[in-house]
């Protein structure tokens, strides 16, 4: 008696169109995932600062605490650079500091783009170890739990009536000058005295 025996191992092969599609998905994949890290990231720190773009009503709010003020001008945790781009429409040489390098590249592009822009700087830097001296504004969209930590590198650091703006949280230990807005687009004014 015979016995027939058969390969009942199937060879499987892809087609090009199938491995060019898991590839990309692949490569999505992993771009996705690296580009997601760094807005992830924040949570895993001492305090958690999520991306969280400014209002039109927050930006009205902060143009407000601006006027009749000039110079240099940081927007701490700059984000996309709304607020940069804000203050360098109002005449300020204005710079940012971000730690994201997606939106500090994002901000360097947009700059890049439009002329009326060009004056402006992003830096990606930690904001505990970034210089605050050199400004005679600075704009923090802060959580309440770094504020108490931010106002005392204030005091320690910047000039004499330097005008700080806080955004959505204020200085817990301070007075401010002017309060504008209510609720989540609420902005204190504060001029730092010694």
């Amino acid at each position: 008696m015979d016995v027939l025996i058969t390969n009942s191992k199937k060879e499987s092969k892809l087609s090009p169109i199938g491995q060019a599609l898991i590839y990309t998905t692949g490569g999505l994949a992993i771009g996705v995932s690296v580009v997601c890290i760094s807005f992830v990231s924040p949570a895993l720190r001492k305090f958690c600062l999520p991306f969280v773009p400014a209002t039109t009503t927050q930006l009205t709010g902060v143009s407000k605490a601006l006027a009749n003020h000039h110079g240099k001008l940081l927007d701490v945790g700059s984000g996309d650079g709304r607020i940069v781009f804000t203050a360098a429409k109002l005449g300020f040489k204005a710079e940012g500091v971000e730690l994201n390098p997606w939106l500090v590249y994002y901000s360097r592009l947009a700059a890049l783009l439009k002329p009326e822009f060009y004056g402006t700087k992003f830096y990606r830097q930690n904001l505990w170890t970034f210089n605050l001296k050199p400004y005679d504004v600075i704009v923090i969209f802060g959580v309440e739990q770094m504020m108490e930590d931010f106002e005392y590198k204030l005091l320690k650091e910047v000039n004499p009536d330097t005008v700080v703006v806080a955004c959505r949280f204020p200085l817990p230990n301070m007075t401010p000058i002017e309060i504008i807005g209510h609720g989540v687009d609420t902005v204190w004014k504060y001029v730092i005295k010694r």
